[in-house]
């Protein structure tokens, strides 16, 4: 199965593809039990929330990388927080295979209060005090962030539907249907201790 991002679906998501109609909703919790193909996640407020998987669903786990495994060229999807002075830093990164979709996209993400979400290519790598700078290039723009010696670094790797056991940590990308329902063809799970930060 060839390993895609998952926030890159976002990024076509809210560009308003024509296979969406909505802006999927970010599920993030523990999973509560696998029925079949329903998934249901504890929420981090307590709810449950029951996710109809995909016939064909795409189901990730990370491996970890080192930022020294970060080169110009590569396409690099990062968390980020907008510090008062301005400057993103990372809080974890992850390295994809390809770039998807093509160019990219920086914009808003609702991991904590003044959060980013970079999906781009990095230009240049320079190291300062603080840790390494990417210079990233995506579409419309252009920007930088620090990446500290203490954040993690990951890659996504194709997992399958015998990762989703009950506690183990999720991150879904899910569609929210008019009876109220939600489907999902995309997600990532905790596997050896590896939870998806995202």
């Amino acid at each position: 199965m060839r390993s895609t991002s998952l926030f890159a679906l976002i990024v076509i998501a809210a560009l308003s593809a024509p296979a969406f109609a909505q802006v999927p909703t970010r599920v993030r919790g523990t999973v509560d039990k696998l029925d079949g193909q329903v998934l249901s996640v504890k929420q981090r407020d307590g709810r449950i929330a029951a996710i109809t998987l995909a016939p064909k669903v795409t189901i990730q786990y990370l491996v970890k990388k080192r930022l020294a495994d970060i080169k110009p060229g590569d396409f690099v999807a990062s968390t980020g927080i907008k510090g008062k002075d301005g400057k993103i830093r990372a809080i974890e990164a992850r390295i994809f295979p390809a770039a998807f979709p093509p160019g990219g996209r920086q914009f808003a993400w609702d991991l904590m209060p003044d959060s980013v979400m970079t999906n781009a290519t990095v230009g240049t790598v320079a190291k300062t005090p603080e840790g390494e700078v990417l210079h990233v290039k995506f579409a419309g723009g252009e920007s930088e962030y620090i990446v500290g010696p203490e954040v993690p670094i990951f890659a996504p790797v194709p997992g399958d539907m015998s990762l989703l056991k009950p506690g183990l940590a999720v991150f879904v990308l899910a569609l929210k249907q008019p009876d109220g329902t939600f489907t999902s063809s995309r997600l990532y799970v905790e596997k050896d201790g590896i939870k998806p930060r995202m």
